[in-house]
């Protein structure tokens, strides 16, 4: 059959084309072999050439043989077949226009031009298809590759750059499509089939994830347009729509893509009806089959999203279809209607002009939003906080809303979520800064003008009110009134109108119809309402074709059509020529005359005036509220600032910055509290912090370099106002970076420098704050301080009266900061940086230290001890200049004594020294003790160190190299390092024998305060004065780190003072004391733990927070053994002082950091904390117990701590252990294997399930097992409700046979309960009163125990004033009191003690 004649069918599949069709179906009659398909290419070719594109009708079988074997042939072929099928295609729709046109076009004619369209395109399409397969099969097979080796063996393999080939192809298609070509078809109806061919090669190219790539961009526009072609002229919306759903659902990096196209349609093509159509999809799918396909809701959403930010007004009209998601289980969905509802705000429903529809709709997506602020997921919470974000920083949100989002979002700084956390600052900050009210949000600032402008606006409404005439009632309102007594009135004369006849006069004939209406309103006003509607009758009559009588639809029923006139009437605004009857009437007498008086715009003033101060007002309230929310969102987020994850660390820091910048009072506090974050590990948060205080101070405002650095030592100099030494020490961090990196002006430094030698007149405080940060500046450059030294000196140590302690506090310590406190290196070769004794910087701390000491100023202390550390870091044998100060502190004592003696009557009398004297004599003794020490340990032993290693190079650099190869033992131990140990060893022996041996022993200076220390230590009575307990104690814990031996034999006097001291000073001082002693000496403070322990629960809160200080560095520093009184510290956590609860809970998270630590103490701990004597109430050992439980998270732990709670239910004792033990069990996170352990022991808490807490306890464990329980689990499940069911009624029955007397039960009952009874005694015999399991290695190790207990005598200690017997005057334990090595003191005779 010829092929002009044929009928060229479209195959859905290749193979269909080698079937016989029906009648005149084209059929391809040969598929050629490989080798003759460059002869058959050419030759169709030559036909092209002579017949143009007709030629394909006779050639295409030649096509379909070069597509049959594509993966085959060689690349060559494939591009020039490609490369001459593009030209016939553009050959065809260059001549179709021209046949298009042809009017005497036969049909044999059109038949050969449609077949050779649907040909030619076939063909174009088909090998489009199976270049793109091949391209996407290389590409994955090429993704190890790196990109330029990919792109050569694409270009090797195909022989060119497909990806280059593929526009050109659409925009040919494209051009063939705009062409009028319908008309090739009969009735011109395109076939459904060519449309989709060339369709679906557009949707297959953008199934390639490649599509996405910015290279792709003219290809995705090139298939946008030939769709939009398709949409347009070939009526494809409908499967366009089916396809964009399918492939959403099915391909991720399409959402974008395809949002561009569909926008691009919608705008561009006109298409906007296709927006409905796939919105109408997506709104049709079920919610919970999306919840069940994530791939597609994520595609959904992500096309939403995107859709609703580039054309929110065309959506919006279908935003309605798409609610039923907001309620669906899918929360990427109900995320992207929210993200869609906050672009049309942003976008299409912002600014003053909306109409009321849109302001209406406007109202409903906020409400919506603020809704969904509670949502459950806490991804939704997010998204919608950052959502208000956008719309508040582009100044979209209402100014009614202000208030009830900022309120949001300080309630969300409260969500478990840190990402909700951190979007809620976010939100904060983006209202700080884009705030309508004032730059300034000080509530205080702001309350004192809001309450003058409420004040005067209340008197403007009282003046306003005595002023003003009688007020008229709204027309609107007196209708309302009078309506249900008119209707009553109209519907009797409607009934009975013979009633109203003769009651009103009738309408005149010169009367107008304006006039009439004035008569009936008046009567109206006078509640003559029968003769207002017999008016109106003959009104209506009358006045057939005048206003407003001529608006009566005679549809409607008398009565409305009464009302509707008479309401129009009355309610119209009256007449020029009415107002003076309506003034006559409303005027009573005597006010005719007074109504004329006041000018008529006088009025209008006042109430102008009267609204701009409501205005006024109403603005001064929302600021006032706004900066009231501030306030309170900056106490909460201040407690975020450290958090474990650092982005949201990051965000308050960046909060407080802005807060700050806005003047908000408390943000200081928050300034404040982020400088320990300097030492955080994290870098960007240091790095944070480092940004927020460059940021704060280093941009000071100024006209010249002067004035900024001026304002810049201000700010600086507030935040040292009451600052603590920690607080300086993070400053100094931060300023000594600052100077390291030059970010300081020389400005800076010369003002400071003026201030601080008075060249500018200036407050001794900021004297004073300007040599702290000269000091600090000297860390990161020691040349700002030494190159003047000299001056500083002179001027900060001088000799007025009365001398500036504080000041020369502060010089000591610039001073210091130009060397290295630190021990020196091993690899220091250059000697320290020494001051020689006869230096004018220690003749002045020596002089002011020694005369200061006979004088009574508090501020000589801290002075005295900066100028010793000074002398010690300073200074050449810096001991000598100190024995000297000391000797000559206590001559001045001495004298001061002679005086004293001198000038008393009776010599019988003991002469007394001033307590002031005697104190700062010890004080100066403990400072001078200590640093003696820290000099040894660190400078000397340094120093032997250096001079050792030179030595050692010295000797190194003089042997010959025979002699290296003769000593091979030396140089093995050099090799090995043996040689420096050894001698690192011998250097510390050295220091160790200089402090046990010689510092306190003989005739040094430091033993000779010794006696004068212990006696005033041990006679509290007489040495009762507060201040001089506190030095004494101080001093002697300092002298108690130079000697074991002194240590060993002076540690019943630290601790009885420990314990015993009346003075919370002297106990907390102590507690640091003997923590440096535990460090320093562990073996000898071992055996005193438990009293270390046993400050925790001091009744002062100041001592409570330092034991818990010493002893979080003790234990996590492995200084402390951890025993069974680490449940003191557990106690701690319910502290009422939220700042010692807060170190209690950093000391356990600090320690769930080591393995299976508070793992292996909770056993002990739940025992302690529930033991009925010594323990703590049920509801504080839940709040215990949820934080300490919470810290296990592995599953082994779990199960073994299972196992291990339920056999403690055989050796309670007491009902609250029962329930305490349940409760513990209850906050477990248990598995399936835990459940199993549970079954396992169901008998040792079984017979306890009668208690309803109990009961309650068990059930909640099942509820938490079914949440994440699998199906096969959920029997196991089952099965241990019915248990625990079974036993909680079974206990029930036994209690009421218990209560009616049936021995039997009775008997029973004690028959199955004796055997626990006899274990209870067994317990109690062996382990007393503590709450332990039982073991059975433990029985025979106890028993000494509590016989010691039993004997040991009760403590004797006399601590009072009252006595004047040196022996009753002791205040050490005797003998038998201390604490032996082997023995240490049981935390029961603590207890014992304080009862």
């Amino acid at each position: 059959m010829s092929p002009q004649v044929c009928e060229f069918h479209l195959p859905l599949s290749p193979e269909e084309l080698l079937k016989s069709g029906g009648v005149n179906q084209y059929v391809v009659q040969e598929v050629l072999s490989i080798r003759h398909l460059p002869s058959h290419l050419k030759a169709f070719q030559t036909a092209f050439r002579a017949q143009g594109p007709l030629a394909v009708l006779e050639h295409f079988d030649t096509i379909y043989s070069i597509l049959h074997h594509f993966r085959s042939i060689d690349p060559g072929l494939k591009e020039d077949t490609l490369e001459f099928l593009i030209k016939v295609v553009s050959c065809h729709s260059q001549e179709l226009p021209a046949v298009l046109d042809d009017a005497a076009l036969s049909m044999s004619d059109r038949s050969a031009h449609l077949n050779a369209l649907k040909m030619n395109c076939y063909a174009l399409i088909r090998l489009l298809e199976s270049f793109e397969t091949m391209s996407s099969q290389t590409g994955l097979m090429d993704l190890e590759l790196s990109g330029k080796g990919r792109k050569s063996r694409a270009k090797t393999t195909h022989g060119f750059d497909w990806e280059e080939e593929r526009q050109p192809i659409l925009q040919l298609l494209t051009q063939l499509l705009q062409l009028d070509i319908r008309h090739l078809w009969n009735h011109s109806i395109i076939e459904e089939e060519f449309v989709s061919l060339v369709t679906g090669c557009c949707y297959r190219l953008l199934e390639n994830p490649t599509i996405s790539h910015q290279k792709n961009r003219p290809t995705r526009e090139a298939i946008t347009h030939l769709l939009g072609v398709a949409l347009t002229r070939y009526n494809h919306m409908l499967s366009a729509t089916v396809k964009i759903i399918q492939m959403l659902q099915h391909f991720e990096h399409l959402a974008s893509i395809l949002v561009a196209a569909v926008s691009l349609w919608a705008t561009d093509y006109g298409m906007k009806s296709i927006v409905g159509e796939i919105v109408r999809e997506i709104g049709q799918k079920c919610p919970q089959e999306l919840s069940r396909d994530p791939t597609g809701a994520k595609g959904f959403a992500a096309f939403l999203t995107e859709l609703a930010e580039r054309i929110p007004a065309i959506l919006m009209s279908s935003m309605c279809i798409l609610l039923d998601h907001l309620d669906g289980e899918n929360y990427m969905m109900r995320n992207a209607v929210l993200a869609a509802m906050a672009e049309m705000v942003l976008q299409v429903l912002s600014g003053d002009q909306l109409e009321e529809v849109s302001r209406d709709t406007r109202d409903q997506f906020l409400d919506t939003l603020q809704a969904h602020c509670h949502d459950v997921n806490s991804f939704v919470r997010s998204r919608v906080l950052q959502l208000f974000t956008r719309i508040v920083q582009q100044k979209a949100l209402p100014l009614t809303r202000f208030q009830a989002v900022v309120a949001l979002a300080v309630g969300r700084l409260a969500d478990k979520s840190v990402l909700v956390c951190k979007s809620a600052i976010q939100l904060l900050a983006s209202f700080l800064a884009n705030n309508p009210f004032s730059c300034k949000l000080s509530d205080t600032d702001l309350a004192g003008p809001l309450q003058k402008e409420t004040q005067k606006l209340q008197e403007m409404r009282a003046h306003r009110r005595a002023t003003a005439p009688s007020a008229e009632l709204d027309p609107a309102e007196e209708w309302e009134a009078m309506l249900p007594e008119l209707k009553a009135t109209l519907q009797q004369l409607l009934t009975l109108p013979q009633e109203g006849e003769g009651m009103s006069e009738g309408v005149a004939k010169t009367e107008t119809p304006q006039e009439v209406e004035g008569r009936i309103r008046r009567l109206l006003a006078k509640a003559s309402y029968k003769q207002a509607i017999i008016l109106t009758q003959e009104a209506i009559s009358h006045f057939q074709k005048s206003e407003p009588f001529c608006h009566v639809d005679p549809e409607e029923s008398e009565e409305t059509k009464f009302l509707s006139l008479l309401g129009n009437i009355f309610k119209a605004a009256p007449t020029q020529e009415e107002n003076p009857q309506t003034a006559a009437r409303n005027s009573g007498p005597g006010e005719t005359g007074c109504r004329d008086k006041p000018s008529g715009s006088e009025p209008g003033e006042c109430s102008n005036e009267l609204v701009k101060q409501e205005l006024l007002v109403q603005y001064l309230q929302d600021a006032h509220g706004f900066s009231l929310q501030i306030t309170k969102a900056i106490g909460i987020i201040s407690k975020m600032m450290y958090e474990h994850t650092t982005t949201v660390v990051q965000e308050v820091i960046e909060f407080f910055v802005m807060v700050f910048q806005f003047g908000v009072p408390q943000a200081l506090f928050g300034v404040r509290r982020m400088l320990p974050l300097i030492w955080s590990k994290e870098p960007g948060v240091r790095d944070a912090v480092l940004n927020a205080y460059r940021q704060l101070y280093l941009k000071p405002k100024g006209d010249s370099a002067r004035a900024k650095a001026q304002t810049l030592i201000h700010n600086l100099s507030l935040l040292l106002v009451d600052a603590s030494v920690g607080t300086i020490q993070c400053l100094e961090e931060i300023i000594c970076e600052f100077v390291q990196k030059d970010e300081l002006s020389p400005a800076v430094t010369q003002v400071l420098w003026e201030r601080a030698t008075e060249k500018v007149p200036c407050s001794p405080l900021e004297r004073c704050s300007s040599v702290m940060l000269l000091g600090m500046m000297a860390r990161g450059k020691p040349e700002i301080v030494g190159s003047n030294l000299d001056t500083l000196v002179n001027t900060g140590l001088d000799e007025k009266l009365p001398p500036d302690y504080r000041l020369a506090q502060q010089v000591c310590h610039a001073i210091a900061n130009i060397s290295d406190r630190r021990k020196p290196s091993m690899g220091e070769r250059h000697p320290p940086f020494r001051l020689p004794q006869e230096h004018r910087l220690f003749e002045r701390l020596r002089e002011m230290v020694t005369k200061g000491s006979v004088h009574p100023d508090p501020l000589w202390v801290p002075f005295k001890e900066a100028a010793v550390a000074l002398i010690y870091q300073l200074a050449e044998g810096p001991e000598v200049i100190c024995a000297q100060m000391l000797q000559d502190c206590a001559k001045q004592a001495l004298e001061k004594l002679e005086e004293k003696s001198d000038h008393q009557e009776a010599p019988q009398e003991t002469p007394v020294l001033p307590t002031f004297l005697l104190m700062n004599l010890l004080s100066l003794a403990g400072d001078v003790a200590l640093q003696q020490l820290v000099h040894l340990e660190q400078a000397v032993s340094g120093e032997l160190c250096r001079r050792r290693v030179l030595r050692e190079e010295q000797e190194h650099k003089r042997k010959e190299p025979k002699e290296k190869n003769s000593n091979s033992e030396s140089t093995l131990e050099e090799e090995m390092g043996l040689g420096g140990a050894t001698a690192d060893d011998t250097e510390a022996e050295l220091i160790r024998g200089i402090c046990e041996l010689e510092l306190l022993e003989g005739k040094q200076t430091l033993a000779a305060f010794v006696p004068l220390l212990l006696k005033v230590c041990n006679n509290p009575g007489l040495y009762s004065n507060p201040e001089l307990s506190t030095a004494a104690s101080l001093a002697l814990g300092k002298f108690c780190m130079i000697s074991a031996t002194f240590c060993d034999s002076q540690l019943r006097l630290l601790f009885t003072m420990l314990e015993k001291s009346s003075l919370p000073i002297v106990r907390s001082n102590l507690m640091i004391a003997t923590g440096d002693l535990a460090i320093r000496f562990p073996n000898l403070v071992d055996p005193w733990t438990p009293h270390l322990y046993a400050r925790l629960r001091d009744p002062s809160q100041h001592v409570r927070k330092t034991a818990a200080l010493v002893m979080t560095h003790l234990i996590l520093k492995d200084m402390v053994k951890v025993k069974g009184q680490v449940s003191e510290m557990a106690v701690l956590l319910i502290d009422p002082a939220p700042q010692i609860a807060a170190l209690a809970k950093n000391f356990f998270n600090e320690l769930s950091n080591k393995a299976n630590a508070i793992y292996n103490l909770l056993p002990d701990i739940i025992s302690r904390l529930s033991a009925p004597e010594g323990g703590v109430e049920e509801e504080p050992f839940h709040t215990i117990m949820k934080q300490l439980l919470s810290y296990i998270t592995k599953d082994k732990q779990t199960e073994s701590l299972v196992e291990k709670l339920c056999q403690r239910f055989r050796t309670a004792q007491t009902e609250r252990q029962y329930r305490d033990l349940a409760y513990c069990m209850s906050q477990l996170p248990l598995t399936e294997r835990g459940l199993h352990k549970m079954l396992d022991n169901f008998d040792c808490f079984g017979d306890k399930l009668s208690d309803e807490s109990i009961f309650s306890a068990f059930l909640s464990i099942v509820g938490k097992l079914r949440r994440g329980a699998k199906p096969e689990g959920k029997a196991v499940i089952d099965e241990f409700e019915q248990k625990l069911r079974a036993c909680h009624t079974r206990g029930l029955d036994a209690v009421e046979e218990l209560e009616v007397g049936q021995g039997s039960s009775q008997r029973a009952l004690s028959a199955r309960k004796q055997p626990a009874a006899a274990r209870h005694r067994h317990v109690a015999s062996i382990a007393s009163d503590n709450f332990v399991t039982p073991k059975p290695r433990r029985t025979t190790r106890q028993h000494p125990n509590t016989q010691q207990k039993a004997s040991r005598k009760k403590l004797r200690i006399v601590f009072s004033s009252d006595e004047s017997s040196d022996e009753e005057l002791s205040a050490e334990m005797t003998e038998d009191e201390t604490p032996k090595k082997t023995t240490p003191i049981r935390r029961a005779s603590a207890h014992r003690h304080r009862s």
